[in-house]
């Protein structure tokens, strides 16, 4: 099946120029429509995070850096 091109504005898409890798990767994952159902299906358990944070990161390749210690300074 081929897209209709006809309705395509590539103006909508001109903030994608200054993504960094990581941000353009979150705007095309967030669009896909197995990962949206993973996501939702893995939310919805209830349970500690860190499970979920695995099990999305090994079937997506998704990394979740740690927060930078803050400054005792």
């Amino acid at each position: 099946m081929t897209p209709d091109a006809s309705i395509w504005n590539s103006s909508e898409y001109d903030h994608l120029d200054v993504l960094t890798a990581s941000d353009l990767a979150w705007e095309w994952l967030r669009r896909n429509d197995h990962y949206d159902a993973d996501f939702e299906a893995l939310s919805s358990e209830s349970g500690a995070p860190e499970p979920l944070t695995e099990r999305i990161r090994q079937r997506w390749g998704l990394r979740f850096p740690c927060r930078s210690p803050e400054s005792t300074t």
